[in-house]
């Protein structure tokens, strides 16, 4: 085994805490994202920051407590049905278009519901908020739609490698 100087100094200070650093791009790419992270909590608490505040601390709630074992339910459903049908390996075909669904669902629920009002959306965008389910459906039929042509590829790859 080889003497390494450079380890062997910090091998043998007890108590010197060692950063493993990556290249100077990925640390200046971090504090760029920490300083846009933190301009923009300065711009979004300078105005209601109570509101704001209480918003996040209610949308972390929702999503730990009602969101995440929704979700966890349902992907063990899927995992566990698809594997009974012996094709686990087919659950990624229904998850990343349905996370991606209930995504935008989320996002877009104010308008989709119509908790939001049709004036108060026109004068903060300039655009109607008319259609909007339908504009969710035909997204979310794409993105399944987009999936179930990657899955068919994928079979018909497999098929032509396992017949030569």
């Amino acid at each position: 085994m080889g003497h390494d100087p450079t380890r062997a100094g910090a091998e043998k200070t007890p108590g010197r805490l060692r950063l493993p650093l990556g290249s100077p791009l990925q640390i200046l790419l971090l504090v760029c994202s920490f300083a846009l992270a933190g301009y923009a909590g300065v711009r979004l608490f300078a105005g209601d920051w109570l509101g704001v505040a209480l918003w996040l601390v209610g949308a972390a709630l929702l999503h730990d407590l009602v969101l995440l074992p929704l979700y966890a339910g349902a992907d063990r459903a899927l995992v566990g049905g698809l594997g009974a049908l012996g094709h686990r390996d087919l659950a990624m075909y229904v998850r990343v278009p349905a996370a991606l669904s209930l995504l935008l669902l989320v996002v877009w629920f104010p308008l989709i519901s119509g908790m939001v009002s049709e004036e108060r959306y026109r004068s903060a965008t300039g655009l109607s908020s008319a259609g909007l389910l339908t504009r969710w459906l035909v997204v979310t039929a794409v993105l399944f739609g987009g999936s179930a042509v990657l899955l068919a590829v994928r079979g018909r790859r497999t098929r032509s490698r396992d017949g030569d």
